[in-house]
């Protein structure tokens, strides 16, 4: 198939269709999908600024005469196309307005998620996959020559100022196959997904949902959900984006119609090619847009040991964080089960000017501050602080060593940032690498890469453990510690926090040890874990305490994380 299109989206086949030339773009039957979509939404909403010059014409004709007249201005001036048909004529009459309507439909364009896509043994018409980064750029540049050359005409002259914008394509994907199971496999009917073997983008990257927050947890299925989907399955709709989520091996399932998700996921977990993990079984799969109606849930397959998710393919799970949060749910379950303990939480490695280096970890449930606290010290600090390095943003696993010592590891390369709640300049800093969700609605997101996969995975020994709280308008000291494991666990256990939106909850909530994603699903095993890590760390010396962030707190939103910060730096500087 040449394309596809979407609610907000376009994907193009170039194996199967590549535009070199002006022409080629205006002949093209994705450009006269679009750009026909765009003349019936300027009926729809009865358009009076543009409906002028397209009224010349019949409803039936305008479409077609109005591609035709583009190119037609291709080769010749607005005084000569105007001669070649009376419609024509009279309609150009109104360059001013054409000039306008050509600037509001390219504005139109580069509003749409515009992807490309390219397969590894292309057979068609199509490029070759050794000029897979070439194609993009040559794309981008035939497409912005092709605006160019229709407004200059219509302008009268050439333009005294050029923009370059990305005009071609926001992302594109270079694709496979991965054929890991046996023919009698109960994952057989994921065979021809596509497979990602190489990932462009071109920033700032922006998408939008439907959704722009997550609701609930995910509940474990009685049986295999795979089940549930297989028989209507439709595999050539699908892309396997092939991932490290912690120390395991996860392949994501996504529909065409979330590409946006599935691309998003290479600024959060480490990206594998599927030359690396060609024909290995994974640990985790998760498919994202399946077929049923129901709610999302996960399932532990023990006869083949793979943790697996669904989701459903309706606008209720069109939300990035319903992508992330499953994948933590697997690993987190899988981690219990072997013993470690996930941490809903951030870690950062410091090392000071002097040298000393520290290990800091702030647990808390969603909008507890965590993230905030930790960007305000690396502000506060300057100098005085060498390097911040992030071992995680969002979920971590404490693990025993042979030795018995606890380390901290980390299960994603990124931060899934809520810009409501950083600082005013935060977004403008990571524009380049970021991939922004939302931008201007409430719980805008952004999603950037902040560590190296060895980096979060190297095992890093504990200095001090932080409860999170934002909620308590009053306290002696912004950093407070307990005196022994008996007295902390309770407090990390109730998990307590005031709801700041970025969920459905409200209000005060309580939820088991800060973690609905994995924890919550094995309370039990959990508690038991919970004691031996904890009764460890007061053995071994680690401070552990709270961390009065007081991000719930009205008027408190930036000025306390701030002033926990200030607090932790006079800490960890003595």
């Amino acid at each position: 198939m040449e394309y596809v299109t979407g609610k907000r989206q376009v994907i193009m086949n170039f194996s199967e269709k590549f535009c070199k030339t002006e022409a080629e773009v205006l002949s093209s039957a994705c450009f006269e999908e679009v750009w026909s979509k765009y003349v019936d939404h300027l009926y729809k909403t009865e358009n009076q600024a543009f409906l002028p010059v397209l009224n010349v014409f019949t409803r039936r004709d305008v479409k077609t005469k109005t591609i035709r007249l583009f190119k037609f201005l291709l080769e010749f001036s607005v005084e000569e196309v105007q001669s070649f048909d009376p419609f024509y004529n009279q309609s150009l009459t109104r360059k001013d307005v054409w000039y306008d309507l050509v600037q509001n439909f390219y504005d139109y364009w580069r509003k749409l998620e515009r992807y490309a896509v390219v397969f590894t043994r292309a057979t068609m018409d199509g490029i070759e996959t050794a000029s897979f980064i070439e194609a993009q750029t040559e794309f981008n540049d035939v497409v912005l020559k092709t605006y160019r050359t229709i407004c200059e005409k219509l302008y009268g002259h050439r333009f005294p100022i050029y923009r370059q914008l990305p005009a071609g394509t926001n992302a594109a994907i270079l694709i496979t196959k991965n054929h890991w199971m046996e023919k009698d496999s109960p994952y057989a009917f994921l065979t021809d997904c596509e497979a990602i073997e190489e990932i462009i983008i071109r920033p700032p990257f922006i998408s939008y949902s439907d959704k722009n927050k997550r609701t609930g947890t995910y509940p474990e299925a009685k049986e295999n959900p795979i089940n549930w989907i297989k028989d209507n399955f439709k595999a050539k709709e699908y892309y396997c984006y092939a991932a490290k989520v912690g120390s395991a091996l996860a392949y994501v399932y996504f529909h065409r119609d979330y590409l946006a998700h599935g691309i998003t996921l290479c600024n959060l977990f480490e990206f594998v090619p599927v030359s690396e993990v060609k024909g290995r079984k994974p640990e985790l799969i998760y498919i994202f847009g399946a077929d049923y109606e129901d709610e999302s849930y996960f399932y532990y397959d023990k006869e083949n040991d793979i943790y697996v998710g669904v989701a459903p393919h309706n606008s209720t799970i069109d939300y990035f964080g319903y992508m992330k949060k499953m994948l933590l749910t697997l690993y987190n379950t899988k981690m219990i089960e072997e013993g470690a303990l996930p941490l809903h939480g951030a870690c950062v490695h410091i090392t000071m000017k002097s040298g000393k280096t520290k290990n800091i970890v702030i647990i808390g449930d969603s909008g507890a501050g965590k993230s905030e606290s930790l960007e305000a010290l690396s502000e506060m600090a300057g100098d005085d602080i060498s390097s911040q390095l992030t071992i995680f943003d969002d979920m971590g696993t404490f693990k025993m060593d042979k030795d018995g010592n606890i380390k901290a590891y980390g299960t994603e390369i990124g931060a899934f940032v809520r810009l409501d709640d950083m600082t005013g300049g935060y977004a403008y800093r990571e524009m380049d690498r970021a991939i922004f969700m939302n931008p201007d609605k409430t719980n805008s997101r952004l999603v950037i890469p902040v560590a190296t996969y060895p980096q979060i995975m190297e095992g890093y020994s504990v200095d001090m453990v932080l409860y999170a709280n934002n909620y308590d308008p009053e306290c002696e000291d912004a950093v407070e510690f307990y005196k022994t494991a008996d007295e902390a666990k309770p407090i990390f256990i109730r998990g307590a926090r005031r709801a700041k939106g970025t969920t459905q909850e409200v209000g005060m909530t309580e939820t088991f040890f800060a973690n609905p994603f994995g924890p919550v699903q094995r309370e039990e095993k959990t508690r038991v874990i919970i004691d031996r890590i904890f009764d460890k760390l007061f053995e071994d010396g680690t401070k552990v305490g709270v961390l009065h962030t007081r991000l719930a707190v009205p008027g408190m939103e930036h000025e306390g994380p701030a002033i926990a910060a200030k607090r932790l730096f006079e800490i960890i500087g003595d």
